[in-house]
């Protein structure tokens, strides 16, 4: 089973070291690890992601590829049982089949093999039948619609998105609070014209957002209808219009801060500051907010 799910990790782009059994010194009989030693009559294994204190690229493979590498574990398992795997598919994304090629997928979906590689953090161009691939990168000025999941609520959703119950129920025309799995409802108020969102990042204050886009913490508050300054990591705030703008610039080999920011005429302490960047490191894929 481990040596499945290795398989399928690093067909999901993921840097796998390698796997193994580590057994206890004092009796070979029993598995080193506490949790596995303590768990009898089961076949257990641990599985690490990734490293959240990595230096290399696993931060970002863990904030934008974690489904890809928990679907990779899903089909591992069923794969190692024997039950028919179902991929979980959405929308701009392709499910490979018999046959396909990187490039045939790339050509057939006006991608290059490259881009479509980046897009799935994929280190080869090995391919796995039932393999899901992203067609789309998916960035928040992207998103129109949210797909209703099991344990959403109106007010979860709303909070997410920068919005009230009321106006998402409006914009959705919904008469009730009621919610079914799989609903599709729009998270942009067509009736908005007072800026662009900005998604909260760790490390993010009303203060320092203000001071990134030139407005008061107070505009924020009330754009927001926020009663207290407290932030939640991915939540959406509407900035006001008359903000400094931004754009999106995806890291590429041979790229450094020093280069980008003398590209777009801005510095490396401008892009650090509006990344949350600690260090001058930088990873093929990550996606940069640009002043």
């Amino acid at each position: 089973m481990s040596s499945i799910i290795s398989d399928n990790f690093t067909k999901a782009g993921q840097n796998v070291r390698k796997y193994y059994q580590r057994r206890l010194p004092s009796n070979p009989d029993l598995d080193y690890y506490y949790i596995l030693r303590n768990t009898p009559n089961n076949e257990s294994i641990i599985v690490e992601y990734g490293f959240a204190d990595s230096t290399g690229d696993d931060v970002n493979q863990l904030k934008n590829n974690w489904e890809g590498l928990a679907e990779a574990v899903v089909k591992s398992l069923a794969e190692y049982i024997g039950v028919p795997y179902t991929p979980v598919t959405q929308e701009n994304t392709y499910v490979v089949k018999s046959g396909d090629t990187l490039w045939s997928i790339a050509k057939n979906n006006g991608l290059s093999v490259e881009e479509l590689k980046r897009l799935n953090n994929l280190t080869t161009n090995s391919l796995s039948i039932g393999q899901v691939l992203k067609l789309k990168e998916t960035t928040p000025s992207d998103e129109g619609t949210y797909v209703v999941k099991s344990g959403d609520s109106l007010y979860a959703i709303a909070n997410k998105f920068g919005l009230t119950v009321d106006e998402l129920k409006k914009i959705n025309n919904l008469s009730s609070n009621a919610l079914s799995v799989g609903q599709v409802l729009k998270v942009t108020n067509p009736s908005t014209s007072a800026g662009e969102y900005y998604v909260v990042k760790p490390g993010d204050s009303l203060y320092k957002i203000a001071g990134m886009f030139g407005t008061t913490v107070d505009e924020i508050k009330r754009l927001n209808n926020l009663s207290s300054n407290l932030l939640s990591v991915n939540q959406k705030l509407l900035i006001p219009s008359n903000s400094p703008s931004y754009q999106t610039y995806i890291v590429k080999k041979g790229d450094t801060l020093y280069s980008i920011a003398r590209d777009y005429g801005t510095t490396v302490t401008a892009i650090q500051n509006l990344n949350n960047l600690s260090s001058s490191s930088l990873s093929i894929g990550q996606q940069l907010l640009i002043p």
